[in-house]
């Protein structure tokens, strides 16, 4: 009987998980990534989360410019500071870069055509900033990216405002820059679903990704 570990699919498992909390989430993100192997499944988490700020690794506090009474996470992914609540579609992707054929300024960028590709369904022109990750809609962000990578392995993943209560990020300069507009899938497609969101970026992810 061989011990050589099993050929990993090359179809990534996507799963969702509904309204998960937050930091039970980044340490099954953290668990996953520390346990997997060569023969891993690689997977994508969707799910939305109850308000929280987290704050990344270059995170300054001073960008939180407002109480709120909302929980702030530090946590171990680039950028600084951000805000999820529900509403919010998120997909944390779990990847093995050392068996794809793109590492992660790459994978950003296929991230970014995946969101760019969901907005298009809905008649949205989103774009890129340069200097300032995520993809963007008459110059306002919709969407924001942050990843962590441990032995080519990655985590954390990106972030879609579809139907939320935008107050919150009045609180922050979103992702360190002061004064940035933040807008939603809700303000241009007024009778958007998040069950018909799902779908299309499962779609677009699976596209891009593989």
């Amino acid at each position: 009987m061989s011990d050589q570990l099993p050929e990993p699919s090359p179809e990534i498992a996507f799963r969702e998980l509904g309204q998960r909390d937050y930091a039970p989430t980044l340490q099954a993100m953290r668990d996953f990534t520390l346990q997997r192997h060569a023969g891993t499944q690689d997977e994508i988490w969707l799910l939305e989360h109850p308000p929280v700020f987290t704050l990344g690794l270059a995170g300054k506090p001073e960008h939180l410019i407002a109480p709120t009474g909302i929980p702030v996470v530090n946590i171990d992914r680039g950028g600084q500071v951000t805000y999820h609540g529900p509403g919010q579609l998120v997909a944390y992707l779990l990847l093995d870069l050392n068996r794809r054929p793109y590492k992660v300024r790459q994978l950003v960028e296929r991230m970014e055509n995946a969101i760019i590709a969901l907005l298009a369904d809905y008649g949205l022109h989103g774009e890129r900033i340069a200097g300032a990750p995520g993809v963007y809609v008459g110059g306002a962000k919709i969407a924001a990216l942050g990843l962590r990578v441990q032995k080519g392995c990655t985590y954390h993943g990106l972030a879609i405002n579809v139907d939320m209560d935008l107050a919150p990020w009045q609180a922050i300069n979103p992702c360190g820059y002061p004064g940035m507009a933040v807008t939603q899938l809700r303000d241009f497609v007024p009778d958007v679903k998040m069950a018909d969101v799902i779908p299309k970026l499962r779609d677009h992810l699976r596209t891009s990704l593989t």
